[in-house]
């Protein structure tokens, strides 16, 4: 089964280190806010200026003044430090960013992503992810294997316009664990009781798999 966007979310956040800075795009990496594992603790930074955001608020917790980037109410953890989108993007700009975690409409084989704006339709801008594409230390893109029309969004070769070039490592979807190396997407787990066969046939670009491919593993 395809996991779910919580459950992408998740997986998303095994990535975490103890005591890194990690900066949440929009859509499902929020989600992983809600999910950074026991005993490990990461500062939640968002480009509108605040670090050391926490989870979504619960209905009686709710300030409507303290947001992040996507306009989402969000709560704020024990030492957070709110200041000016200024002094943010100089943060993400100067590499103090150990994960920057986005979604995207594709990614190819070379590390190319394209997640800001389909031609001829309304966009709001750029936002932040061509700085946090530039910036961070460790890229991770989570989106869905393929569109809703089931084209492969993992390509040879990208053909929306780019927001960052040679610049993902890490891609988590519904259907597997990817690593982008060496012209290739490297394939690292697969969802529980997903086939390889069925990701096989929804990644266009050059797939590698060596040896035997563990299922994602859940606590």
């Amino acid at each position: 089964m395809a996991l779910t966007r919580d459950q992408i979310a998740m997986r998303v956040a095994q990535e975490f280190q103890d005591g890194s800075y990690v900066n949440l795009g929009i859509g499902i990496p929020t989600l992983a806010a809600n999910y950074v594992p026991e005993g490990i603790s990461v500062m939640l930074q968002s480009e509108n200026g605040l670090l050391g955001m926490g989870p979504y608020p619960t209905e009686d917790t709710i300030d409507a003044d303290m947001i992040n980037a996507g306009k989402e109410t969000v709560t704020a953890s024990t030492g957070a430090s709110i200041f000016s989108s200024a002094e943010s993007f100089a943060m993400i700009r100067g590499g103090h960013v150990d994960f920057t975690v986005l979604g995207a409409f594709e990614v190819d084989v070379n590390g190319n992503i394209a997640s800001w704006m389909i031609p001829g339709k309304l966009i709001k801008g750029m936002g932040g992810a061509m700085d946090l594409v530039a910036g961070a230390k460790n890229i991770i893109v989570t989106m869905t294997h393929a569109d809703k029309h089931g084209n492969s969004k993992l390509l040879a070769e990208c053909k929306l316009p780019l927001t960052g070039v040679n610049c993902i490592t890490r891609i988590i979807t519904d259907l597997a664990v990817l690593e982008v190396k060496d012209g290739a997407f490297y394939l690292r787990e697969r969802a529980p009781g997903v086939s390889i066969d069925e990701i096989e046939a929804k990644t266009a670009g050059k797939l590698v798999v060596e040896g035997d491919i563990p299922e994602m593993h859940f606590a």
